[in-house]
C-alpha cells in the first residue's frame, strides 16, 4: 500500500545527530540557535525560537503576544485540534469563522463577522494543507478591527503568499516539525516575527520564564518548550532539503490534478492566484461520489488515502459548549479526502496513483 505519509532521512541526519552526541550539548545548544537563524531565514523573518513540537509553537506564540484569560482569538473549526487547544491552554477563548469551500481557509467576511461580534484580540489563521490563507484580506480585517494576526503553518513550510515566504506576512507564525509535515525533526516546533519583542517573550516562555538566558532569573511564568539539538541537528539538514521536496510535491500534485480532474464528482485542490501551494496534503473533494467508495477504490488499487479531519473542532467532545454558524466546514468534513503526495513517492507509484481514479470514472457511486 503506498502511504499517505512517509518522513524522509538519510545518512546526512545520522551524521549530524552523531556529530551532537559527540560534541555533548544536546539539549538547548548551539545547534538549536543555528537552526533558528536558518528557518527564520528561509522564511525571511526577523526572528525564530525553536520549540519542542507545533502546539507548544502555538500556544508560546499566543503567550507571546500577550494573549490570556478573558480574550478571544478567531480560527477555523476545519483543523487539526491543536490550532484551537492553543488558544485555550493560553487561556483564551476560540470562536470559530466559517471558511471558503474551494481553499479550504478562512473566509475573510465571515472572519470579519465574527471578529466584530467577540470583539476579537487575534485572528489565528491557519494555511490547511499548506495552501496559505487569504493573507491580505485578514491582514485588512486585524488592523481595521485592531486585532493581532497570527499564522498557524504547521502544513505550510515552503508554500509563498504573493511572492512572500510564510512566515513573513504576520505578526508571529508557527510550524511544526513532526514526521509527517514537509520537514521533520522527529518532534518539535518553530516560532517565527519580525518583532523583537514577541521574540523575546516567547524564548522566555519556552525556557520556564527565565529573562537572563541560562540563568536562574525568572521573571514570568513558563515552560519547558524547548527543543534538543538533536532534533535541531536533523533539522537543519531537512531544511537544506527542502525546496527540491516542497517542488517535488508540487510536481507531483499537478500530475493528481490532470488524473482527478475529469473524474465526475471529484474536485481536486485549488491554488487561487498569488498563492502558492506546498502540498502538504493532495487533498480532494469527494462531492459526486461516496468518499467510503472513493478510499475503498483506491485501497482496491494499493492506494492509501487519509481524511483530514472528519469533524469540524466545534463538533468535537473537547469543544461541547462552542457554538458555531460554520455550515461549509461541517460539508467539507463530510467529502474531504487526502491522496499521498510526499516526495518518498517513485515513478512507478505517481503511475499507479494517477491511474486509479480513471477507474472510478466506471465504477462512479453518486453519495446521498
Amino acid at each position: 500500500m503506498i502511504p499517505v505519509a512517509d518522513p524522509q532521512f538519510g545518512a546526512e541526519e545520522v551524521d549530524a545527530v552523531s556529530e551532537v552526541l559527540r560534541d555533548g550539548r544536546v539539549a538547548d545548544g548551539p545547534e538549536v540557535r543555528q537552526f533558528e537563524s536558518e528557518f527564520a531565514d528561509y522564511c525571511d523573518a526577523s526572528h525564530g525560537v525553536a520549540t519542542a513540537n507545533g502546539t507548544a509553537a502555538l500556544h508560546a506564540m499566543l503567550e507571546g503576544v500577550g494573549i490570556g484569560p478573558g480574550d478571544t482569538v478567531v480560527t477555523t473549526p476545519f483543523s487539526f485540534v491543536a490550532s484551537a487547544n492553543a488558544i485555550r491552554l493560553a487561556g483564551a477563548t476560540p470562536a470559530f469563522a466559517d471558511i471558503d469551500p474551494r481553499s479550504f481557509t478562512l473566509e475573510p467576511h465571515d472572519t470579519r463577522r465574527v471578529v466584530r461580534e467577540t470583539d476579537a484580540e487575534a485572528i489565528l489563521a491557519v494555511h490547511l494543507y499548506g495552501l496559505p490563507a487569504a493573507m491580505d484580506a485578514l491582514a485588512e480585517i486585524a488592523a481595521a478591527e485592531d486585532a493581532r494576526l497570527l499564522v498557524d503553518a504547521a502544513q505550510a513550510h515552503g508554500a509563498r503568499y504573493r511572492g512572500d515566504p510564510v512566515g513573513s506576512r504576520a505578526d508571529a507564525t508557527a510550524f511544526s516539525f513532526y514526521p509527517t509535515k514537509n520537514m521533520t525533526t522527529g518532534e518539535g516546533g518553530m516560532v517565527v516575527t519580525d518583532e523583537e519583542g514577541i521574540a523575546d517573550r516567547i524564548a522566555s516562555y519556552v525556557n520556564h520564564g527565565r529573562t537572563d538566558g541560562g540563568g536562574y532569573s525568572h521573571e514570568r511564568v513558563g515552560h519547558n518548550y524547548r527543543l534538543t539539538s538533536l532534533a535541531a541537528a536533523i533539522g537543519r539538514v531537512q531544511l537544506q532539503h527542502l525546496p527540491d521536496w516542497v517542488e517535488t510535491r508540487r510536481d507531483t500534485a499537478a500530475a493528481l490534478t490532470r488524473s482527478v480532474e475529469t473524474v465526475p464528482g471529484i474536485e481536486p485542490p485549488v491554488e487561487p492566484a498569488g498563492r502558492r501551494h506546498a502540498y502538504h496534503q493532495y487533498t480532494v473533494r469527494c462531492t459526486g461520489q461516496s468518499r467510503d467508495h472513493v478510499r475503498d477504490h483506491l485501497a482496491d488499487h494499493g492506494v492509501g488515502a487519509a481524511v483530514y479531519y472528519p469533524t469540524p473542532i466545534h463538533k468535537l467532545g473537547a469543544y461541547d459548549g462552542f457554538d458555531a454558524d460554520a455550515p461549509v466546514a461541517e460539508r467539507v468534513a463530510e467529502d474531504v479526502l487526502s491522496l499521498p503526495v510526499h516526495p518518498g513517492l517513485s515513478d512507478e507509484d505517481i503511475d499507479r496513483i494517477t491511474a486509479a481514479p480513471d477507474a472510478l470514472d466506471s465504477a462512479t457511486e453518486v453519495s446521498a
